[in-house]
């Protein structure tokens, strides 16, 4: 859509190449690390307003299917919550597939559409943050806000707004660096475009040829909570049987 007929005019066309610009943005970041497949052992350190803190520890597994990611989580620690896992199968162009096997209930519960809002045991991700990392690019509106340093380096700050209604976020801006296409920062807003938690990414390191960061922290402004996840272990690319990535797994932890 960009002297007066001819500014508008050339408006115009910037807007266009803009949107455009933006999608490929957000899809390379998304895309930035290439693998098969990736392993992850995390801590977890939830804390409360008071300060005070309890700890988890969790495995990830992700590797590519015939229609996109496919990622299970499992709790080791601590005792009372050890076994729960956490699947979540990618579907292009329409949300995600996710079920949770919980323990203490001994059964596999499908995680609906509605119900992504949700925390993420009790978390302050809830379940739409978890499976957010291979959300397809198509279900949002993609707009480059502005250009700004953050953290000295410079970025894109883009605004993606959700297509789909139903989907817990009004809209969600995100500061991906303009080098490498790294996501520092996501603000996420509400329905009624209130800024409810922010999530920030730090701490690169190179591993296996890759520069993934291995820090996020979302922190919920209105309770003051954070969750913060550390990544002490990646691995890519090594085996991972595509049985773990069934709702039989999620039920017995077993690879039939």
């Amino acid at each position: 859509m960009k002297k007066t007929v001819l500014l508008i005019a050339i408006f115009c066309i910037s807007l266009g190449a803009f949107a455009e610009d933006a999608e490929s943005i957000v899809s390379a970041s998304r895309d930035r690390i290439q693998s098969d497949t990736v392993f992850t052992r995390s801590k977890m350190v939830i804390r409360a307003r008071n300060g005070s803190t309890s700890e988890r520890v969790i495995e990830q597994y992700s590797k590519d299917g015939p229609n996109g990611d496919r990622t299970i989580i499992v709790f080791i620690s601590p005792r009372n919550i050890a076994g729960t896992r956490f699947l979540t199968m990618n579907n292009p162009g329409k949300e995600d597939d996710r079920w949770i096997y919980l323990p203490e209930t001994g059964r596999v519960r499908r995680i609906s559409a509605s119900g992504g809002s949700g925390s993420f045991m009790g978390t302050d991700f809830s379940y739409d943050d978890i499976s957010s990392t291979s959300r397809d690019v198509a279900l949002d509106t993609h707009t480059i806000l502005r250009e700004e340093n953050f953290n000295g380096l410079a970025c894109y700050v883009i605004q993606s707004i959700p297509k789909d209604k139903s989907f817990q976020y009004s809209k969600m801006l995100q500061w991906i660096s303009k080098d490498e296409k790294i996501i520092f920062k996501i603000e996420l807003y509400d329905k009624r475009n209130t800024h409810v938690k922010t999530a920030e990414m730090s701490g690169i390191k190179e591993i296996q040829g890759r520069r993934p960061t291995t820090v996020i922290q979302m922190t919920t402004l209105k309770s003051g909570s954070s969750t913060i996840i550390t990544s002490e272990e990646i691995k890519y690319d090594e085996a991972i049987p595509d049985g773990m990535f069934t709702t039989a797994f999620l039920e017995t932890g077993n690879v039939r």
